[in-house]
């Protein structure tokens, strides 16, 4: 048999093997479909390589046969390649079922007022609010600014120790009604000497619906989306 056949030498096979089975995974398998089309490159992979290891094999050097461990582990590779594409596919799957269990579960938030931290506060129907829990009983300024950055009004409230709620009625410095959206607050105490301090609030609001944000859900106040792990607690 003629030595020249011999060029098809194992570590080329084994680089093109290997090339073509990893970068199944770096294709994507993500989704369902994502991840049959991997399988199906995978598997047109393996074929091809099974269809160059015997050619290799019928044409090998007899003087000089070929490492069996060098297509051995090709083998052994492409199913590694197989099993993390199922898995892949699994945990997608089994990502998408939890977040349907949770809107679902969520969905009963629905039509209910809850206090949401780090969010802007939701103007619904006229009307919108916060919530801020003071150490003890103090003075606190409250400022309202629309989307731009201009402030609308603001207010100097006698704040007691504990929860504290204020309402906005939506209307600026001049009495004109704003219409619902999203507005900036900021929040701050009132001393009687040195700089005020900034203190953390929760944006009251109605959930009006819960949607899918990739990974996570989020809970929807007329214009104002957060997370739905941002809430606080429901109040009604």
């Amino acid at each position: 048999m003629s030595g020249s056949t011999s060029g098809l030498a194992s570590p080329s096979l084994s680089s093109t093997a290997t090339a073509a089975a990893q970068s199944q995974l770096s294709t994507g398998a993500t989704a369902n479909g994502t991840s049959g089309n991997a399988l199906s490159q995978l598997s047109n992979n393996y074929n091809g390589f099974l269809q160059m290891l015997m050619t290799q094999l019928k044409n090998q050097d007899p003087s000089s046969p070929m490492d069996a461990n060098t297509f051995t582990q090709e083998l052994v590779q492409f199913s590694g390649v197989e099993q993390q594409i199922t898995t892949n596919s699994s945990l997608t799957q089994l990502i998408q079922l939890t977040q349907q269990t949770g809107m679902i579960q969520s969905s009963a938030m629905v039509g209910h007022k809850v206090a949401v931290s780090g969010s802007d506060m939701p103007v619904q129907n006229g009307s919108g609010g916060i919530q801020f829990t003071l150490p003890a009983s103090q003075n606190v300024a409250i400022s309202v600014y629309d989307g731009t950055g201009n402030l609308l009004n603001s207010a100097t409230v006698s704040g007691s120790q504990g929860i504290n709620n204020w309402t906005w009625n939506a209307k600026n410095a001049s009495g004109i009604t704003q219409p619902d959206g999203a507005y900036k607050v900021s929040v701050t105490n009132v001393p009687s000497s040195g700089a005020a301090t900034t203190i953390a609030f929760n944006a009251i609001g109605t959930v009006s619906g819960v949607v899918s944000s990739g990974t996570s859900l989020d809970i929807q106040m007329g214009a104002v989306s957060d997370p739905i792990s941002n809430v606080q607690s429901m109040l009604n």
